[in-house]
């Protein structure tokens, strides 16, 4: 894989060209031979670590070309200096072409580890059931992009006595000890989702079978290790959902038309800029994250909210909310979303979101991004 110079701004692709122009006008016009030719050098090295295959050798030609037309205009060419300065230049444009393989074969290496930690990443989590009673379910996980550990990102359904009851949540830190959290945190799911009636339990139930996880860990990681997390409930015959934040992202509800009239203790934001309206239901007492219960802080109760028909659940970690634009600014799926609806189904948000943040990012992202989508539909 060459490298990815579509990620880079504009000018660094025309960096060389301005370079070799800078080294010949130089040459002609400098009293002494060779000063432009470090930055005709500079320009084959530069465009072989940042641009394509095909762009370094148009680079490469470029600059040999050029200096073989001032030897022949000064009269070198034929003599001993027009010969050195002319393998000089050729060496320099080669360089560029090794620097070029060198970097593409990092970057394929690179894609490959990347794309093994992604498969075992998914292998952890299988994907939720499409369909369940009148939930329509999608679910994706992107990796980062400059990253080739396996990150901590969890997401899970589960059909259970008191409902369909969701999860997502996000693991600090990467590697084998993300693994290991996710895996004892979505099996606990599971298996207390099904016995545990209430979301607060559930999640103080959660916080144990990581407690007991945790005792085989380093000191470290005991001390500093905790996953926020946010589940969900969606009572049977109800249109309606409860919520408990533990430390999370809160969700966004999407509605093609406008939703009732939030609790005055709601603190979310909304947009509506085209055709849907996107809603974010921030906690109003946020928890703790898993693994922290030992500061001895209450569990806040689950809240419940409106989930009518025609609306979608967006559950999201940071990867999507501290996603980053060329000057800095958090990509806000409010104002991202608005003007995209409205959405025909899971998918579509999904779609629409992951691109929408791609295009926000406008390059590698520093973290894993994973998405549960939920959308309540119409009785057949």
């Amino acid at each position: 894989m060459p490298p990815r110079s579509e990620q880079w701004p504009p000018y660094v692709r025309v960096a060389p060209w301005l370079l070799i122009t800078g080294g010949l006008v130089w040459n002609a016009l400098a009293p002494a031979d060779y000063w432009g030719d470090p930055l005709l050098a500079a320009a084959a090295v530069l465009a072989g670590a940042l641009l394509w295959l095909r762009d370094t050798v148009a680079v490469g030609v470029a600059v040999v070309t050029g200096i073989l037309v001032l030897s022949t205009q000064d009269g070198s060419i034929g003599t001993r200096d027009g010969y050195l300065e002319l393998a000089n230049t050729a060496f320099a444009a080669l360089l560029g072409v090794g620097v070029n393989r060198v970097v593409a074969r990092h970057g394929q290496r690179l894609e490959r580890v990347r794309s093994v930690a992604e498969a075992a990443q998914r292998a952890v989590l299988p994907e939720p059931p499409r369909r369940v009673g009148r939930l329509a379910v999608a679910a994706c996980y992107r990796a980062a992009q400059d990253e080739a550990l396996i990150g901590g990102d969890a997401y899970a359904l589960q059909v259970t006595p008191y409902g369909v009851r969701g999860l997502i949540a996000d693991v600090r830190g990467k590697g084998l000890h993300a693994v290991g959290a996710v895996s004892v945190l979505l099996g606990a799911f599971r298996e207390d989702s099904h016995r545990v009636a209430d979301l607060a339990a559930l999640a103080d139930a959660l916080e144990d079978s990581l407690l007991r996880e945790a005792d085989r860990l380093s000191e470290e990681l005991r001390l500093e290790g905790f996953i926020t997390a946010l589940l969900v409930e969606f009572p049977p015959g109800e249109d309606a959902v409860r919520t408990l934040d533990c430390g999370h992202p809160g969700p966004y509800l999407l509605s093609p038309d406008p939703v009732p009239a939030p609790d005055p203790q709601d603190a979310g934001q909304d947009a509506r800029l085209g055709g849907s309206r996107v809603r974010r239901l921030d906690a109003a007492d946020p928890g703790l994250p898993l693994g922290m219960g030992g500061l001895g802080i209450a569990r806040p109760a689950p809240e419940v909210r409106p989930f009518p028909p025609g609306c979608t659940l967006l559950l999201v970690t940071d990867g999507v909310t501290e996603a980053r634009d060329a000057a800095g600014e958090f990509y806000d799926p409010v104002l991202g979303l608005a003007p995209l609806g409205p959405f025909a189904g899971p998918d579509e948000v999904l779609d629409a979101l992951v691109a929408d943040v791609e295009r926000w990012a406008g390059g590698p992202r520093d973290d894993d991004m994973a998405v549960l989508a939920i959308t309540h539909r119409s009785a057949d």
